[in-house]
Order: C-alpha cells, then sequence, then structure tokens
C-alpha cells in the first residue's frame, strides 16, 4: 500500500464521501487511489473556484466535510475567494493541496510557489505532510480539525513522492471532542435581560438558525415578547410554514442602526455582534447602537440549540409556541421586476427544496416573500467574495440528491463560476438556476449614489455595466450541457419555473429585469 491509498483509506474510515477535484500531475496518485478504493465519489470542476464552492455547499447541507482536490500553489489560488466564504460560513472543508516531489523543490520549477503562504489566511488548520508514513495521521488530523464545532477549513499539503512510497497501513479516525456547553452566568444573565421588562432581541447564528433552535427561540419570544433576528447574510437558515418568521440585520449600517435602536439588549446565540459590511464615513464599524448590551448567551462552536433550550425552560416558556402557517404569495403577472421574481419563485417552489440566493440587490425582495412557504432551507452568499452561488448550489444538491435545489443568481457574480454549470449537466444535478439579469453591478450604482454620484461619468459607468455586449445567458448555459430558456415577464417566469422544478436535473431561466 502507498501514501496515497493509505490517506484515502484513512479518509473513507472517517466518513469521507465525496471529492470536488481539479487535479495536476502531481496528484495523479491521489487520483489512482480514490479510482482504486470504492468509498469516494470524484466530481470533476473546470475551475478551482467551483470545487471549493460545491465543498462549502455540500458541507453546509451534509455537516460533514468533502474533500477539495487541487493542484499545487495556484489551483489553490484559484480557489482561494469561496475557501474565504467557507470559512465565514464556519463549513467543514478539507483541501488536499498536492505539491512537487521534495526532492524537487529545490530546482525552482514554474509551478513552485510559497503555498503555506497562500493557504494560511483561509485555513484554521494548516499541515505539509513531513513523510509517506505520516499521511495517514495528517488526513485524520485534518479531517478531526474540520468537523470540530461549529466547523474550520482544515488544508493539507502533500509532496507528490510520499503519495508513491510503500506505508503500513490506514489509520483509524481521530476522534473529535463534544460540542462544550453554555455556563450558569450566561444563562442566568439572558434571563435576566429577558425579564427586565426593557425591549430585547435574540440574534441567532449557526445552529441557532436550525429547527431545533429556532423552534426554542419560538418559545423564548412567547415568553418573554422579545424580537428574533439573524445575520444579514446566513449560512444556512431553515425557513417556512411551521417555523417562526426571523428577520434579517439590513445590509447598510444606517439602516441596521436604525432597525436595533429599539432594543435595550441583543442577546447573541451562535453568532457576534453585527459589523458593517463595509466602512462609511460618519458611521460606525460595529453596529450595536448607544444604548443597546450585547448579552452573549453561547458562543458560535458551544451547544447553540441546547443554549436556547436551556433558556426557555428557565424563563417557563410553553413547550408547543405558536407558528406561523402556509401562506404563499399570488402568483405575479406583467412586469418582471425584482418584486414579482422574488413572489414568482415563492409561488411555485417546492416543499423541502434548498434555496442558495446569491441573487445580490435583486433577492432581497424574495426573501420576504418567501417567509410562510412551504418548509425549506435556505442558503445565502456569505463572506463577500461573489461568485460563490452555482458552485454552492451545486455541492448542496450532491450532498441532498433527494430534494430540489433551486440557485438565485446575478448575473455579473455568476460569471466568476459559469463553469459550475458544466458540473451540474455532467452529474444530472436536480438544480435549476434563475439569473437575475440586470446586466449590470447594480449595488456599484447604488453605492454611488449613496456617494452622491447622481449621474456618474462614462468611466464610472462602464465599469458597472454589463450590457456591451449582452451576456446571453440562455446559450451559455446551453454551451455548457444544462437546457436554458428566457423570461421577460412574470407569468414567463412562473412557466419556466415550473418547467425547470418539474424535471428531473439541471435547469437555467435567464431573467430579464
Amino acid at each position: 500500500m502507498n501514501g496515497a491509498e493509505s490517506l484515502i483509506r484513512t479518509a473513507i474510515a472517517a466518513g469521507v464521501e465525496v471529492c470536488f477535484a481539479n487535479p495536476g500531475t502531481t496528484e495523479m496518485p491521489l487520483v489512482l487511489a480514490i479510482d482504486a478504493i470504492p468509498g469516494i465519489r470524484a466530481i470533476l470542476g473546470l475551475f478551482e473556484g467551483v470545487c471549493t464552492g460545491a465543498a462549502d455547499g455540500y458541507a453546509r447541507m451534509a455537516g460533514k466535510p468533502a474533500f477539495t482536490l487541487l493542484h499545487m500553489g495556484p489551483g489553490f489560488a484559484n480557489g482561494i475567494a469561496n475557501l474565504h466564504n467557507a470559512r465565514r460560513a464556519r463549513s467543514p472543508v478539507v483541501n488536499l493541496i498536492g505539491d512537487h516531489a521534495t526532492w524537487h523543490l529545490e530546482a525552482d520549477a514554474p509551478l513552485t510557489s510559497d503555498i503555506v503562504s497562500l493557504a494560511r489566511p483561509v485555513s484554521s488548520w494548516l499541515r505539509t505532510s513531513r513523510s509517506a508514513g505520516a499521511l495517514s495521521q495528517d488526513i485524520a488530523d485534518a479531517i478531526a480539525a474540520a468537523r470540530r464545532a461549529p466547523g474550520q477549513v482544515a488544508s493539507l499539503i502533500v509532496p507528490s513522492d510520499y503519495q508513491t512510497e510503500e506505508v503500513n497501513g490506514p489509520l483509524s479516525p481521530v476522534e473529535v471532542s463534544d460540542t462544550p456547553a453554555i455556563d450558569g452566568r450566561a444563562l442566568s444573565e439572558a434571563a435576566s435581560a429577558l425579564r427586565s421588562g426593557r425591549p430585547a432581541a435574540l440574534l441567532l447564528g449557526g445552529q441557532a438558525l436550525r429547527e431545533r433552535g429556532l423552534v426554542a427561540a419560538a418559545r423564548i419570544a412567547e415568553a418573554s415578547g422579545c424580537s428574533l433576528l439573524c445575520d444579514t447574510f446566513p449560512a444556512r437558515l431553515e425557513r417556512g410554514a411551521g417555523l417562526p418568521s426571523v428577520e434579517r440585520v439590513p445590509y447598510f449600517p444606517e439602516h441596521a442602526l436604525q432597525a436595533l435602536s429599539k432594543f435595550a439588549f441583543l442577546l447573541l446565540v451562535g453568532t457576534t455582534e453585527p459589523v458593517a459590511f463595509f466602512g462609511y464615513p460618519g458611521l460606525p464599524s460595529r453596529l450595536t447602537p448607544p444604548g443597546c448590551r450585547a448579552v452573549v448567551l453561547a458562543r458560535t462552536g458551544e451547544d447553540v440549540a441546547g443554549a436556547l433550550e436551556s433558556l426557555a425552560k428557565h424563563l417557563g416558556a410553553p413547550k408547543s409556541p405558536a407558528l406561523p402557517g402556509l401562506h404563499r404569495p399570488p402568483r405575479p403577472q406583467g412586469a418582471l421586476t425584482p418584486q414579482s421574481l422574488g413572489e414568482a419563485i415563492a409561488a411555485v417552489q417546492p416543499e423541502g427544496a434548498i434555496v442558495m440566493d446569491e441573487g445580490a440587490t435583486s433577492g432581497f425582495p424574495y426573501f420576504a416573500a418567501s417567509a410562510a412557504v412551504p418548509r425549506y432551507t435556505y442558503l445565502c452568499h456569505i463572506g463577500g467574495a461573489i461568485g460563490g452561488g452555482l458552485p454552492c448550489a451545486t455541492g448542496a444538491a450532491v450532498a441532498c440528491p433527494g430534494r430540489k435545489v433551486l440557485a438565485l443568481q446575478a448575473d455579473g457574480s455568476g460569471m466568476y463560476t459559469l463553469q459550475a454549470l458544466w458540473t451540474q449537466a455532467r452529474e444530472q444535478l436536480d438544480i435549476t438556476t434563475v439569473v437575475c439579469a440586470n446586466r449590470s453591478y447594480r449595488v456599484l450604482r447604488i453605492e454611488l449614489a449613496r456617494a452622491g454620484i447622481k449621474e456618474p461619468g462614462p468611466q464610472a459607468t462602464a465599469l458597472t455595466d454589463l450590457s456591451h455586449p449582452v451576456i446571453d445567458w440562455v446559450a451559455l448555459a446551453r454551451g455548457m450541457g444544462v437546457p436554458a430558456t428566457r423570461a421577460e415577464t412574470a407569468e414567463q417566469v412562473v412557466i419556466q419555473l415550473e418547467r425547470g422544478l418539474g424535471e428531473p436535473g439541471p435547469y437555467l431561466i435567464e431573467a430579464v429585469l
């Protein structure tokens, strides 16, 4: 047995089932090991950002890591943006990064690079294997590190000569410690804040946004009258009929400050105090307003759902809170706008859907329209590195083959990782993509207006415009093997959505706004 085979056997024993790969010469022994040893599904991405974004989406839905298999420093660098998003989403991801044979490094061949320096900013755990015999222990440690609550990115650099050397065999998985419980002082302080008679809100993140945490939060709200909030861009949120409606903290800082100003207490549960996405002159970075006190109930990585249930019990909250029933918006008609597009999707999306929202400015109306539709899982673009939507939807579909995936995708950011459509077609993944084709970087135009520039000059206008030439998403999708149509009215979107959602496999709708 060689080093690559021992690594793959150890990974299979630890529960790894999927590898999103764009390998090169230095990874061929690992490719051969995956081919020879049943247990890991290998999925090719035509760009490393597709692989890393798919691993993020897979981890969010499966709750465990997939591998990425990347070719040396330049290949890894191509995937860094979506690893940044995965780190912000607390997704468990394990990167296998091939490198030159150790004896070849001193030659400074064209692909030689400082992989450690590239990987460190997006990796919570990072190691370079030092021998073939260490590969099994290294990968066992990497998988355990990725799975450590609340989830981390782990990167292992594997020299090619160690992959082919003979070794004794694989190792057993490394046990991951239990999620720590909160202490009694945090529970008492949170209960005191809610009993003070002053307005309060629970700001929920991480596991608090799964069903167990949400139901406990609804019990607390019913007992105390507090509001329920979540981060502006949650990594994963369970939504729909039978679950409490949770409001997102507004995106722009002045709106967030206004929304939070009515609270005397902001109880943090699985998240941190909200901060502005960018720094704006005259506005603070941290958005907890003066007069509002932040109280930590449970930190990220602690037993968040257990903390909420303990607080509900401490308050004597009802075990069965009142929860909203089913409500779909009517099917819209007429002109296609972000509002009517959001209503069209909410009107027809099936129960159990997974919605990946990278709709940017066009996606916000959908969130309000879909509050009480049949139960679904909402994934959001997080981390700010655009281009995560199509890959993340791809990984979610791999993790949950029995569920429909619906990708709400801005056209500008979609062009960053268009190659994900090819992987969707190759794997016949059940994903319906709606491209919000406003043919501009609209958020940048909003930012120009916020800066007081009502009529930008020709160069500023050109740098926010995607209409010269018009991007033909129908042709692009078909070129990648994905059936596609174009919609220019709300009625057409509804009809095409029903067609795409009613058939297995990938489908794309270009919604011209």
